[in-house]
């Protein structure tokens, strides 16, 4: 494979990752207005069982020709999935959609700096946790005015976004297409349902809720985690952390749009330090280097784990269909 193919390879992954970026946060600020209808279980359980579906023709799953190791790899997605959502949606529930998404941009920013001695990363860290000081109103705010519930629930789910990180990076690798994928939201729709029914029950089928569920599927889960798997196959784990970095931004558009929240000049600046974090490591990671084998198609960013050969004696990544 020659340079170039790689460099578009690997360019295909970080569009993929801006065309995710947008979509989850089109998808949460739809997702803010399902939630006092339904509450956070009714969201995360439509958002969750109709994306399922969608993906299900496209996944095409088959249960024989995988390790244990593979089923393993799929439950730790599946768990970081339910936790990831479940513990954003309670998050907006207690703070404006900018502020949550923001605060939650500390799990992919952490892990890109970890591992790291660089200055530029020690620097990054204490800019992005002076910046979510300030977006989550802590920086000139009474404390009985904070929702430290919210705030928890953000952090709570920044960390289930690093772990989905990794872990999605395992599945993608491992499995044929879409495939792990699916089971993994075969077993958080299993969890998630019954919670949801719980809470919700009938909500659950007005028309109107079934709409903003599809929409909410679509936008936050079916595009965004079928973008990423293919996504992760070509760039590293540290590149998507950085990538992301985009978020807070965007959420803020979201959220001014959608649901005509605005921030003060405390939030604004205080996102403003998170993104120059995001792209401070970002200075760094430009150095790194891709791996080409050169008897395949794969492309394989130098921090990820190399695909294993299969059941039938050819790599995953292989198989997969270039989109």
């Amino acid at each position: 494979m020659t340079v170039n193919t790689t460099l578009r390879m690997v360019n295909l992954g970080v569009l993929l990752m801006l065309a995710t970026a947008l979509s989850v946060q089109l998808g949460g600020a739809v997702a803010a207005t399902l939630i006092p209808q339904v509450g956070p279980m009714g969201t995360v359980a439509l958002r969750i069982t109709i994306a399922t579906l969608i993906i299900a023709p496209i996944a095409r799953p088959r249960l024989r020709g995988h390790s244990r190791t593979d089923w393993i790899n799929v439950l730790v997605l599946g768990l970081c999935l339910g936790g990831m959502n479940t513990s954003f949606y309670f998050a907006l529930g207690h703070l404006p959609y900018g502020v949550a998404v923001t605060v939650e941009f500390l799990g992919p920013l952490t892990l890109a700096a970890l591992g790291s001695r660089s200055w530029r990363d020690v620097v990054a860290i204490i800019m992005a946790l002076l910046g979510v000081a300030g977006v989550s109103g802590a920086i000139g705010a009474r404390w009985s005015q904070l929702s430290l519930f919210g705030i928890g629930m953000a952090l709570l789910a920044g960390l289930c976004w690093a772990l989905y990180a990794k872990a999605a990076q395992r599945v993608g690798g491992a499995w044929r297409q879409l495939e792990g994928l699916w089971f993994a939201m075969v077993l958080c729709t299993l969890i998630q349902l019954p919670l949801g029914i719980a809470q919700a029950g009938a909500n659950l089928l007005h028309p109107t809720t079934l709409l903003l569920g599809l929409t909410v599927a679509i936008l936050s889960s079916a595009l965004p985690y079928s973008f990423e798997m293919y996504a992760l196959r070509r760039i590293s784990t540290k590149v998507y952390g950085i990538i992301v970095g985009f978020e807070p931004m965007l959420a803020a558009l979201a959220g001014l749009v959608i649901l005509h929240q605005r921030l003060t000049s405390w939030q604004i600046g205080g996102m403003a330090l998170v993104i120059a974090a995001g792209w401070l490591v970002l200075a760094r990671e430009r150095t790194g280097s891709v791996k080409v084998t050169a008897s395949d198609d794969t492309v394989q960013p130098e921090d990820s784990p190399a695909p294993r050969p299969n059941s039938h004696g050819s790599r995953a990544s292989d198989r997969h269909t270039r989109s």
